[in-house]
């Protein structure tokens, strides 16, 4: 099987837009579980809802890879598979290393899904001399100290950063000196890279903060109509008339004309 450093997709050379690219994933892994299903063939609608998008955007996408299903019957789900797969550069061997092996890092060595997808965890390296030396996930942690000689040595060309912030930008500027060309940061900064290296950044305190702004938003649309704001006062041409009209005499009357405010009597202003 090729390794990653000598073998790339070739989806940019092919014209493929990156909002395209960002999809692919998303159709692999609905048409995936139609497959572990033994389901033969999808229609672009069933699809389309199973990844989230509309189904004219699937079929744009899909022309792009140069599919376009049968007209009654769809698409063939395991060609699909396989269509995807060899674009997205899965059908090789990507070794991958992840520096920073705290509780992020170790929950990303000990992911079982990076090994069926076509990524073979290669190295676990961090800075702490108490963690080197230890096991995790069965691939024993190595020092920054040999960083460059386990990428070379492992022809590695994805790193994973799940460092510090603190920390980021010198590891980042590390794995690109040492041919690094692709990084995935989890460490909560942006990371300045030269041309040619490609960032792809995941924080989750960000997804987290969007999330809360639709709780807010869906919160405010749920209100009760009796708890909204109170109707605006009529015109004041309409109040002096009111007032003008309202009668004078009479404990009932006086209590229908007025009410009773925090400021003394004012004139009782009714929606109409």
């Amino acid at each position: 099987m090729a390794t990653g450093r000598t073998h790339r997709p070739a989806t940019r050379s092919r014209g493929i837009p990156e909002a395209t690219v960002a999809r692919l994933p998303l159709y692999l892994r609905a048409l995936t579980a139609l497959s572990e299903r033994s389901v033969p063939t999808v229609s672009s609608e069933e699809l389309a809802a199973a990844a989230g998008v509309n189904s004219a955007k699937l079929r744009k996408d899909f022309s792009y890879l140069g599919s376009y299903g049968t007209r009654g019957v769809g698409y063939d789900v395991e060609y699909l598979v396989y269509q995807i797969s060899r674009e997205l550069g899965l059908t090789q061997d990507w070794p991958v290393v992840i520096v920073g092996i705290g509780n992020l890092g170790a929950a990303l060595a000990n992911y079982g899904g990076f090994a069926s997808r076509g990524f073979r965890v290669a190295a676990l390296i961090d800075a702490d001399p108490a963690i080197a030396g230890k096991p995790v996930a069965g691939i024993e942690v190595q020092h920054t100290d040999g960083l460059e000689k386990i990428i070379d040595e492992n022809g590695v060309s994805i790193g994973v950063i799940a460092t510090p912030a603190g920390a980021a930008q010198q590891v980042c500027d590390r794995l690109v000196a040492a041919g690094i060309t692709s990084i995935l940061n989890f460490a909560p900064t942006v990371l300045s890279v030269p041309d040619g290296v490609d960032v792809r950044k995941v924080d989750l305190s960000i997804e987290l903060q969007i999330l809360a702004f639709h709780e807010q938003r869906k919160a405010g649309e749920e209100v009760p109509e009796q708890d909204t704001a109170p109707p605006a006062a009529p015109p004041a041409a309409s109040v002096t008339k009111r007032a003008a009209t309202a009668p004078t005499s009479g404990s009932a009357a006086s209590r229908a004309g007025h009410e009773s405010g925090p400021d003394g009597d004012v004139p009782a202003v009714m929606p109409a």
